[in-house]
């Protein structure tokens, strides 16, 4: 593939972010500005929970509406009570979220308690029910072992998850290939369409395409596509545009 394709792959996959703890409705309406409609359209943004309103209206202001509105819960220390992470999904349901992005209790998970993982998403999924995917942030760089990360994702694929997220963008080390494969390799494993997203550490059309380039190698063609690939990311439409423009 060239650059100029995985460009524009690059950004039919992309989860455009903003997940700032100063965010303003200002904010998430210049990130949906920033969406060149000629060069490609990510696949969804990725906001608060209070935004989502926000997103849906300033995506429909711009004929955007197909382009899907994701928020997170359980974000970013995985530390809430599951009561409260319930509450926040159906809060974040209401409001219009077309996906939700569960962070796992990572911390437990590490300590030895598979159970907690478990029930964070089979609860969140039963939550979501057909109004929307949930996606299943691991936190790969706090759990740092290979066997640790297999164990994560494997939790996601029973509990139902849609997709497995590599990491919040919060913590010091996010995405890398090393536990995109051991991710995707589980995945395949298991022998279930789920899907996968990279997040945190992908800015550039360079680091997307090594990805890309993993997920191909493992996966297939076929697999590349925004019901079961995505990259999360903030900065990486604007060199995506930078690429497609030349």
């Amino acid at each position: 593939m060239t650059k100029q394709q995985d460009a524009l792959l690059a950004v039919e996959l992309m989860d455009l972010t903003s997940l700032n703890t100063s965010d303003t409705t200002k904010d998430i309406q210049a990130l949906i500005n920033s969406i060149r409609p000629a060069l490609g359209t990510p696949a969804a943004v990725c906001v608060y929970s209070d935004f989502v309103d926000d997103a849906k209206i300033a995506l429909a202001a711009r004929e955007l509406s197909h382009v899907k509105v994701a928020t997170v819960t359980n974000f970013p220390t995985g530390d809430a009570l599951l009561s409260d992470v319930i509450n926040e999904t159906l809060i974040a349901i209401e409001r219009g979220a077309d996906e939700i992005d569960l962070v796992i209790p990572y911390k437990k998970l590490a300590a030895g308690d598979t159970q907690a993982t478990f029930k964070y998403v089979s609860e969140s999924k039963k939550a979501c029910g057909t109004q929307a995917q949930l996606k299943v942030i691991i936190e790969s760089g706090e759990l740092k072992t290979e066997a640790l990360i297999a164990q994560a994702t494997e939790l996601a694929i029973k509990g139902g998850a849609d997709f497995v997220k590599t990491s919040t963008g919060k913590v010091a080390i996010n995405a890398t290939l090393e536990s995109t494969k051991v991710m995707l390799t589980t995945i395949k494993n298991s022998g279930k369409r789920v899907g996968f997203k990279a997040a945190g550490g992908v800015k550039m059309v360079a680091d997307a395409s090594e990805y890309l380039a993993l997920a191909r190698s493992i996966m297939s063609d076929d697999y590349l596509q925004a019901t079961t690939f995505r990259f999360g990311a903030s900065s990486l439409l604007s060199d995506v545009y930078k690429v497609l423009e030349k």
